[in-house]
């Protein structure tokens, strides 16, 4: 190990203006739902152009909300990217839905709408209730080629968005942002302390459906609303809930980074770009992942594709070689088909783009408190890693 500061793969960056916002929460009448939980939705629907947002807990019970308010349920289906976490799967299993995994491209990791055909096609019959495009890395997928073969099948889309908070997209009709309701039913987000804003643990999901927020919030905390005009200490449940609430301390730190969002951006495109030149000499073996035309970043991963069998190289010989100099790395993701699980329950699946993606994925560090020479650093000790100085 070098004398030099560890460089994880991703970290959070808090800074005296987050930590005086949940001061402030901490000395307030609310430590949880209160106030400040109305006033991160709404400030988090003006950053992603949503008309409406619904806090919860973390990212996995946002997508768990989505699924139980849009009524997917047992004899269901949806389709799924095998590259991603293991919750974009388990929220359908969570409700009783069966899982169809697509393939990706193997440049970007991205489900496509071809993938997606080719997946539905091989599938056993059933309705197909929804696909969730996930926007890996902070790229995003091609949305409206996913919606249009969605809706061919009847379902809709909801994406999965915790790599992509103020990434944008033009697919010809000017940019817009991820989120905002445009071509999907929802969007969800996660504010874990590696994405690009965080809250410790978080989630948000995006909607320009009204109803569908307002029985997300019920859902969030156990089914219960209050009937206008009733007895103050009455309340309702219509259908069973959990409490996926998001306390205001955590609100609180939301909204302070939230406000920090615009320059973590700016920093997380610049040092993206410091990546591309440093890492371009060690082409053809070493490679950024693709950016599909329409997508406009904000990278929350940065991810090289290495052709370890070409440079000699085991991925487990260059993770610990980069560690042993003080850099961190990761693998995103172990193609969630190939799961124990997942294989028992639908058979051993031939996904060969999210095998190729898998077999070269690298993720290095990017955050906001790098500096340009911790770029350099790490370029530099990967070339060493990989016989390629």
């Amino acid at each position: 190990m070098t004398g030099r500061p560890f460089l994880p793969y991703g970290r959070q960056d808090i800074d005296e203006t987050d930590i005086a916002a949940v001061a402030e929460a901490l000395r307030s009448d609310f430590l949880t739902t209160g106030p400040r939980v109305e006033a991160f939705e709404t400030e988090f629907a003006a950053a992603v152009g949503a008309p409406f947002a619904v806090a919860c807990s973390n990212g996995t019970a946002a997508l768990h909300l989505a699924m139980l308010a849009l009524d997917i349920g047992p004899g269901d289906r949806v389709a799924v990217p095998s590259v991603t976490f293991l919750a974009t799967a388990n929220c359908a299993r969570f409700v009783g839905a069966e899982v169809i995994f697509t393939d990706v491209d193997p440049a970007t990791g991205l489900m496509t709408p071809d993938t997606l055909r080719d997946a539905l096609d091989q599938a056993s019959p059933g309705p197909l209730k929804a696909v969730l495009p996930v926007h890996l890395r902070g790229d995003a997928a091609d949305l409206p080629g996913l919606s249009r073969v969605a809706r061919g099948a009847g379902a809709v889309l909801v994406e999965d968005a915790p790599h992509a908070l103020g990434s944008e997209v033009d697919f010809g009709d000017g940019p817009r942002r991820i989120g905002d309701g445009r071509w999907s039913a929802a969007a969800t987000f996660s504010f874990h302390p590696v994405k690009t804003i965080a809250t410790g643990e978080g989630g948000m999901i995006t909607t320009a459906d009204e109803g569908l927020a307002a029985r997300m919030r019920r859902l969030r905390s156990h089914g219960m609303e209050r009937p206008i005009g009733a007895d103050p200490w009455l309340y309702e449940m219509r259908e069973p809930g959990f409490n996926y609430r998001l306390p205001d301390i955590l609100c609180a730190l939301g909204q302070s980074q939230l406000k920090r969002l615009p320059a973590f951006a700016a920093r997380r495109r610049d040092l993206a770009a410091r990546y591309a030149v440093a890492l371009a000499p060690l082409a053809p073996h070493v490679r950024l992942a693709s950016t599909p035309d329409w997508s406009r970043p904000v990278l929350h991963l940065l991810t090289v594709l290495i052709d370890f069998e070409a440079v000699g190289r085991r991925r487990r010989q260059v993770v610990e070689a980069l560690a042993a100099e003080g850099i961190g790395s990761q693998v995103h993701y172990i193609p969630v088909h190939a799961q124990p699980y997942y294989v028992q329950r639908y058979g051993p699946l031939d996904l060969p783009g999210a095998a190729a993606w898998y077999r070269r994925c690298l993720s290095l560090p990017l955050f906001p408190a790098m500096a340009d020479a911790d770029v350099d650093r790490t370029v530099e000790a990967l070339s060493r890693a990989l016989g390629l100085e």
